[in-house]
């Protein structure tokens, strides 16, 4: 690099640097703006800024170049707009109940020499609308194959739908786009293609759309299904161990959709059914043991039918304890007990008994030992009597 082209680039960087309002790179005269988002329906605020106004004043004006205010004073008569803040060095407005229409870039101005201006992109959101479910067909059976199809209209940008069963979220196929009418929201749908069982009798399949202008609320539909199948059932006992000369009920407890309408009660080695009825229990009024035996239930609907089966054991009576021996038992309780109480006090009696006995009985041996004896009682006596004559 020669030595004018350094000159040159020392000269520049010296003038961008320089001291106060020497700084070329800065005009203190430009305003500013943001850009801003706003749901449909919403109210946006446009705040213009400007450092230095050279005693000129901020104007607003929309995308079709219409002023919108002046300063302080409003230029287009349209309700939603009105001033916020005016100011020499602020100009902001607001503008409710927007419409998709009024999306564009809006423009800041101040009339200064040359003119400034500075721009603001107003984007608005299209609200999505509740999505719908179409393609749901009744009287599904088990195994059936069921597409189900959503969709939803009037978001912008394009929203996004998904799937659920209950909890558990279910892969359908991507969301589908189409542009709407009016050119400026669009359409959006999926599918989801399910083959049903009977866990899914009642169950709620829900089509959620998700877009950022519902700011996380639940917006979705569901479809509640219904679903046939063959029945089911199981055989419960009462009481649960029958004994000989009770009451049993037998309550064959079917399940299926639609619920079974008839029950038959039938007995192995027995070749006529025992009961057929639209009740599901089968009672035995008074056990014998000639009841003992497999048992089958077979429930009934028009999905067709299925045979529980149960083996009765009748087992022999309960005894029942008289009033007499129930008296006499606890008769002889208490009497056991008395008499326990009275070897105890025995036991004790002779042990106090014993100890004091042997401790009398060394006191008196020892009585006997330290008294003096009649012979020299009477020697001692005597020798006494004698010295004194």
């Amino acid at each position: 690099m020669g030595a004018p082209s350094a000159l040159a680039l020392l000269l520049l960087l010296a003038c961008c640097w320089a001291p106060g309002g020497a700084n070329l790179s800065q005009d203190d005269s430009q305003p500013w703006t943001s850009d801003e988002t706003v749901v449909a329906g919403g109210t946006v605020v446009l705040k213009c800024q400007v450092k230095d106004h050279e005693d000129s004043s901020l104007q607003w004006s929309n995308p079709a170049q219409q002023t919108l205010y002046f300063g302080e004073k409003r230029a287009l008569r349209d309700n939603r707009i009105q001033l916020v803040s005016s100011t020499p060095h602020e100009l902001s407005i607001s503008i409710s109940n927007v419409a998709l229409a009024d999306e564009g870039e809006y423009t800041c101005s101040i009339f200064t020499m040359p003119v400034r201006t500075a721009k603001s992109l107003v984007t608005v959101l299209g609200i999505p609308q509740k999505p719908i479910i179409t393609g749901y067909k009744s009287s599904l059976r088990e195994k059936d194959t069921m597409t189900l199809n959503c969709h939803s209209s009037g978001s912008k940008p394009a929203a996004q739908l998904t799937w659920r069963k209950g909890d558990q979220e279910l892969h359908g196929e991507p969301t589908r786009i189409q542009e709407d009418s009016n050119g400026k929201t669009f359409t959006v749908s999926s599918s989801v293609t399910l083959q049903v069982t009977r866990e899914d009798d009642g169950a709620d399949i829900v089509c959620s759309v998700n877009h950022e202008s519902l700011k996380g609320a639940d917006r979705s539909t569901s479809q509640h299904i219904e679903v046939l199948y063959t029945p089911t059932a199981m055989i419960r006992p009462d009481p649960p161990h029958p004994r000989e000369g009770q009451k049993l009920s037998l309550h064959c407890e079917g399940r299926g959709n639609p619920v079974p309408q008839k029950y038959l009660w039938m007995k192995e080695g027995s070749d006529p059914p025992l009961k057929t009825t639209q009740e599901s229990a089968l009672i035995f009024p008074f056990l014998n043991k000639s009841d003992s035996g497999i048992y089958g239930c077979t429930a009934i609907s028009n999905m067709g039918s299925y045979t529980a089966y149960f083996t009765l054991n009748v087992n022999d009576p309960s005894p029942v304890p008289s009033s007499s021996s129930t008296y006499h038992a606890i008769i002889g309780g208490i009497v056991a007990f008395i008499v326990f109480l009275l070897l105890i006090l025995l036991i004790f009696l002779g042990h106090y008994l014993i100890r004091h006995k042997g401790t009398y009985l060394t006191h008196e041996a020892k009585g006997s030992d330290d008294a003096p004896d009649a012979d020299t009682a009477i020697i001692n006596a005597e020798g006494g009597q004698s010295g004194g004559d």
